[in-house]
């Protein structure tokens, strides 16, 4: 009887990576900044920044406190220069279009370019809704309908992912609402006026876990639909929201790269020492 041959092992089903549909295709630069210095007084604080933010991904900016990181990120939408004795060198192009060009609104750029704050910052005599509503409404133009008006609310609230836990309450008072609550409640609110670009500055800082466990996911499932630029001290934050991180240090961008690369071969040894824990 003639023996039947082994069967050959199987070889081992590889895997490739998750790829978000964002990054498999060629980036779209939202905003690009050129050689952007910003001062306070004669000093300086931001220096000689060059960086491309892509269109519907999220970029973490990590460093240690005054690299310089929340002043870049006032620099993107002008509210640097609302600090008395601030100002700024460089270029800012939103879409191709410098944002301090000559004839250039603030008001209109920060309509573009929604920024949330380290702290909860909803208008205490306001309701719910109408904290949603002053986000369209601050910025002038055409004033919508009732209903049209209601229609932008209930979208901004469930891009905020706030709609369902508020939804029977929109008349409240908005301190009523827990602390997470109310910072949602504010990106709802600069995500009112339809940005293409929303600017996070340490955005849970504030915040308990479960709090800041609900903004993270916020801010994961924002990518693909506005581009986020968020600046965290929390690594472990930026790792789990973010397609590129940017590394700080001393006013200057050390490194940015995709945010697995940043974290596992960075190629400047700064942003090595930085993120193994040897300074900051």
């Amino acid at each position: 009887m003639t023996p039947v041959p082994p069967v050959p092992p199987t070889p081992p089903v590889v895997v490739p990576p998750r790829q978000h549909a964002e990054e498999s295709a060629a980036p779209v630069v939202r905003i690009a900044v050129h050689h952007l210095d910003a001062y306070y007084g004669a000093s300086r604080t931001v220096r000689d920044v060059n960086i491309g933010f892509h269109d519907g991904q999220v970029t973490a900016i990590i460093g240690p406190s005054g690299c310089g990181k929340s002043t870049l990120l006032r620099c993107l939408n002008r509210m640097h220069e609302t600090i008395p004795g601030a100002r700024t060198e460089g270029e800012v192009l939103l879409d191709g279009q410098d944002v301090y060009a000559r004839g250039a609104s603030p008001i209109q750029v920060r309509r573009r370019i929604g920024m949330v704050f380290q702290r909860p910052t909803p208008f205490p005599t306001m309701s719910i809704r109408d904290n949603v509503a002053a986000g369209f409404k601050g910025f002038g133009g055409t004033a919508p309908s009732r209903r049209e008006l209601d229609e932008i609310v209930e979208r901004s609230l469930r891009s905020a992912a706030l709609w369902e836990e508020v939804k029977d309450r929109l008349k409240d008072s908005a301190i009523g609402l827990s602390g997470g609550q109310q910072q949602r409640l504010c990106i709802a609110r600069a995500l009112a006026t339809g940005p293409r670009v929303l600017l996070l500055d340490e955005p849970t800082a504030s915040l308990d876990p479960i709090s800041t466990q609900k903004v993270e996911e916020l801010v994961y499932q924002l990518r693909g639909t506005v581009t986020v630029v968020i600046v965290t001290h929390n690594m472990q934050q930026a790792a789990r929201v973010s397609n590129r991180t940017a590394f700080m240090l001393g006013g200057e961008l050390v490194e940015v790269a995709p945010t697995s690369a940043l974290f596992t071969t960075p190629k400047d040894p700064r942003t090595e020492a930085y993120i193994t824990g040897r300074f900051g």
